[in-house]
């Protein structure tokens, strides 16, 4: 059996990965380190102002990446993310379902309003881009990668006032395995990575937040076996993982990385 070297193994060169909600946050992380692994990548985020700032600094450094406003809840506005990618990179070898909000309501004050949103934005559009770049996988004959950004809320409940989040986040492990199966005869692996708290602008940490934020962050922070939270390139370390050759022989999957919270 020949044994290849890491660095052919981690090599994404002349490959195209979309990494949805790449602007800021766990999303830039993810595309930091697909960029300096050789991919081209497209971040497809809803906010102009903030991609345009983060693309700028990652091109400086050589790196192939580019962006493309898209709603992943949006059927065309999906459409739209695979045509720009096609056309800027002419292929489409790795998609990254990292999109998502998590608005902290409890059930008993949900309005139905909030709980599409949160749905149509976490579990809509993690089918929209899976069906429609899977489609261009297959035509392409070159098999693929599939990578959802779940959470350990999709394993167990972080705190209450989450349960359409964690709703979402269930439904994605659940359409990542059963997907895993579809498309493994085209050689398209699916695998999901499950974060714990990470230091986002997202989670409020190193901002003026709430004293309710401040507290639900002091509680989850005391469950946290390494006593701290994650950085975002914590993850983008995992996902490079999955895209790349050192996770050949896996779909199906999910990678936690949490600190060792679940241990708790």
């Amino acid at each position: 059996m020949e044994i290849f070297s890491i660095q052919k193994n981690m090599d994404l060169s002349g490959k195209t990965a979309i990494v949805t909600g790449g602007a800021m946050g766990i999303g830039l992380g993810i595309v930091c380190r697909l960029a300096e692994a050789g991919a081209n990548v497209v971040i497809a985020d809803i906010n102009e102002t903030t991609a345009e700032e983060s693309v700028l600094p990652l091109q400086k450094k050589g790196w192939k990446v580019a962006f493309v406003r898209t709603d992943v809840s949006d059927e065309e506005s999906v459409k739209n993310m695979i045509s720009f990618s096609l056309k800027t990179y002419g292929n489409v070898d790795i998609l990254v379902n990292n999109a998502g909000i998590y608005p902290t309501i409890p059930v008993m004050k949900l309005k139905l309003a909030d709980f599409d949103k949160i749905i149509s934005v976490n579990l809509r559009s993690t089918f929209l881009c899976t069906q429609n770049v899977a489609a261009e996988m297959i035509k392409q004959g070159k098999g693929g990668k599939i990578i959802n950004i779940t959470s350990v809320d999709a394993l167990h409940p972080s705190s209450v006032g989450l349960a359409t989040y964690d709703a979402s986040k269930h439904g994605m492990w659940g359409f990542t395995k059963n997907v895993a199966l579809e498309l493994a005869p085209y050689n398209i692996q699916v695998n999901a990575v499950a974060p714990g708290a990470i230091a986002t602008p997202g989670t409020g940490v190193g901002q003026v937040v709430s004293s309710d934020i401040e507290a639900i962050l002091k509680k989850f922070m005391e469950k946290i076996p390494m006593k701290r939270m994650g950085e975002p390139d914590e993850i983008g370390k995992a996902v490079l993982f999955l895209a790349s050759d050192l996770s050949s022989y896996m779909t199906g999957s999910q990678i936690v990385v949490d600190g060792g919270v679940l241990l708790t």
